[in-house]
């Protein structure tokens, strides 16, 4: 009898980490939630049990090396890696962004993602059909007022998927980058503007359909579940309001 494929989920504690946990949970994988935030991913978890799946939450911060290389000891094999961990913080123009800010989405979005894939990649590998998704955004893509160190940020997270498939092509490995556009979820505005639930909604006013975290974990979930021999390199998915990252349709 073939053993589960184990997935590993990072800043599984809310939002499209969360929802892809259930979804690759729902879709046979043993999910692994890793997080800062232990509780929450201790209750999803427990919620995933209950439902019949499988889950496991481990508390990780991805900017901490010597705690991710110690957790990634824990793996001799891996089927998935759904690198989640990031986020924004502020919207201020580059002539008075905040250089802590900056540096703080760059650790975050990139070395973070850096650190945990390195340390699993020979999992990944050694498990004969590996599968690394990262989220970046289309951010990564094209910029927009304001976001600068996001931008910034989410370049490089794009430039780190591009570079690392290039790398690893003729090994067991796919490199998949999924990049949403305006999605609407319990935290990433509000922590953006330091919870300023005012600023945080405006984003979205007059937006008819933002997407959810689940539109886009089941976007990741698609993509996860392809026949091995199919690579979905950039997957760039927004709601039907948005037509860019600066056009976007507001009834109000």
């Amino acid at each position: 009898m073939a053993a589960t494929p184990i997935a590993v989920i990072t800043g599984a504690s809310s939002g499209i980490g969360a929802a892809t946990a259930r979804q690759l949970a729902a879709a046979g994988y043993r999910v692994v939630l890793t997080a800062r935030r232990k509780d929450r991913i201790e209750a999803l978890a427990a919620e995933i049990n209950e439902a019949g799946q499988q889950a496991t939450a481990y508390a990780l911060d991805v900017t901490d090396r010597n705690a991710v290389d110690e957790f990634a000891t824990a793996f001799r094999t891996l089927a998935v890696l759904v690198n989640n961990a990031g986020g924004a913080l502020g919207a201020d123009p580059v002539a008075t962004g905040d250089p802590a800010d900056w540096r703080q989405m760059y650790e975050t979005n990139v070395i973070g993602t850096l650190n945990v894939t390195q340390a699993l990649l020979p999992a990944l590998t050694a498990g004969g059909d590996g599968t690394i998704v990262i989220l970046s955004s289309t951010a990564g893509l094209s910029t927009y007022e304001g976001g600068g160190g996001y931008v910034a940020a989410k370049h490089g997270e794009h430039v780190l998927a591009e570079t690392l498939r290039l790398e690893i092509v003729g090994t067991p490995v796919r490199v998949i980058e999924v990049a949403p556009g305006m999605v609407k979820t319990e935290e990433f505005a509000t922590t953006r503007f330091r919870g300023d639930t005012e600023k945080a909604e405006k984003v979205y006013a007059g937006v008819e359909a933002p997407l959810t975290a689940d539109d886009v974990a089941d976007t990741i979930t698609w993509a996860v579940t392809r026949p091995s021999h199919v690579n979905i390199d950039l997957l760039v998915v927004r709601p039907r309001a948005q037509a860019s990252n600066s056009k976007v349709h507001r009834t109000a």
